[in-house]
Order: structure tokens, then C-alpha cells, then sequence
């Protein structure tokens, strides 16, 4: 197992931007620290930069101007005791989001399992305060976990899945998620400790995979979260 935090990201692939590069938002946040140089505050989780120039980062108003590494501190110091893992065999766009997701419900980790590489378009850049994990294979991962005494929550609509707000989700635990369309891998749902599923009442057999993570996570932050 290796630490796969963003600014040790391999080069970007052809459908990868760049590790740090910013993708197109709508403009919001903040301009320049208002009064000047002269009333900035004295306080060194504050970024000189974002001071003078303005902050229009994508973070919520608590970390206006705070530097990068201000903000994953204060994170640490809150984030839940839940864990996602995601399987990467297809380079699937969804692995952005479901990282997105991740760092909105403040997940202690997020594990990727086989590729290293992954599409992080749909991250809008929340990598960088989120703690990253590779795994190479399923095997290491569930090696990991039971090392940790965490249990492996597997996220699939299969046969024996029990559903999701009728399941035991334990505070302490591991979300684990598949690709959109195969799903979780037989190795993945063998390993699992408990299988769940979203229940759905329309016609399609399965939904979005980024959807789907949101709608655990939530529940599980229903239970768990702290307020």
C-alpha cells in the first residue's frame, strides 16, 4: 500500500487535467482582504496571496484566504471515521465525483484499488484536501482494513444485498464502491462483510455510481455525523 496523496500524482493523462490545475468554476468567493495590507489579520493559517488578491477557491466560508495546508489540518481535526474505497479498473469518470462527495461528508480517506492513476475532472480539485490511498489490488486493500479492524460495506444492487437504511452501517467502517456499469468485482463483493443497496422504485436496473455513493454517504451521516 502506498500514499497516493495529489501532489505526488503521476502525469496526467489524456483525459486527466493537470494534477493542480483549476478547472473552470463560476465565479464566486471573495476579493482582496478589505482596508489593505495594513488590516490583515496576524494569524498564520492566513495565505499573504489570497489576501491580497482575493480567494475565489471553491471552499466554504470558514477558510476564506487560509492556506491549502491550513485547511487539511483543520479537516484532520474533524473529519468522520469512515472510510471510501473505490475500485479503478476502467479510469471511470465517477471516481471524481464520488472523491467530491467524500471530502463534502468529510470521510477520513479515500482508497483507490488498482490503477493508480485516476480521472479526477470530477473532483473540481477537493483531491487536495482529502486523504488519498492506493491500493494495487483487492487483496491489499482488504489486508488494510482488517488490519484496522475496519469492516468492508460493499455498495451493489445484488442478489442478497440487504437495503441500505435497513442495514447496519457501523460508525467505524469502509464504503466500498464500484465502476459505473460492471459494479464491484467478485473479488470485491467476496471480501466484503456486508453487502447493501439503494432501494429504487422506477424502471432502470441501476443508477448513477457518483449518485449512488452520495445517497450512502449521506445515510450514513444521518446516523453518525457530528453536529
Amino acid at each position: 500500500m502506498s500514499d497516493d496523496r495529489p501532489d505526488g500524482a503521476g502525469a496526467p493523462g489524456a483525459d486527466d487535467p493537470a494534477p493542480h490545475a483549476e478547472p473552470e468554476l463560476p465565479q464566486h468567493g471573495v476579493g482582496p482582504w478589505p482596508g489593505g495590507r495594513a488590516a490583515w489579520p496576524d494569524d498564520p493559517r492566513y495565505d499573504p496571496e489570497l489576501l491580497a488578491h482575493g480567494d475565489r477557491r471553491n471552499v466554504v466560508d470558514r477558510y476564506r484566504y487560509w492556506r491549502l495546508e491550513a485547511i487539511v489540518a483543520d479537516l484532520d481535526e474533524r473529519r468522520h471515521p469512515f472510510h471510501v474505497a473505490i475500485e479503478n479498473w476502467q479510469h471511470d469518470l465517477n471516481i471524481g465525483s464520488i472523491v467530491r462527495t467524500a471530502n463534502a461528508f468529510a470521510a477520513e480517506t479515500v482508497h483507490i484499488i488498482g490503477r493508480r492513476r485516476w480521472n479526477r475532472r470530477g473532483a473540481m480539485v477537493t483531491d487536495r484536501y482529502q486523504h488519498l490511498v492506493h491500493h494495487p489490488d483487492v487483496s491489499d486493500f482488504v489486508a488494510w482494513a482488517r488490519g484496522e479492524g475496519l469492516p468492508v460495506i460493499a455498495v451493489d444492487n445484488v442478489e442478497g444485498a440487504r437495503p441500505v437504511d435497513l442495514a447496519d452501517l457501523p460508525e467505524r467502517c469502509v464504503l466500498l464502491f464500484g465502476q459505473e456499469g460492471p459494479g464491484l468485482s467478485d473479488e470485491a463483493l467476496a471480501a466484503a462483510d456486508a453487502v447493501v443497496e439503494i432501494t429504487q422504485y422506477g424502471s432502470t436496473r441501476s443508477m448513477n455510481a457518483s449518485a449512488a455513493a452520495a445517497i450512502v454517504m449521506h445515510e450514513w451521516a444521518r446516523r453518525h455525523a457530528r453536529t
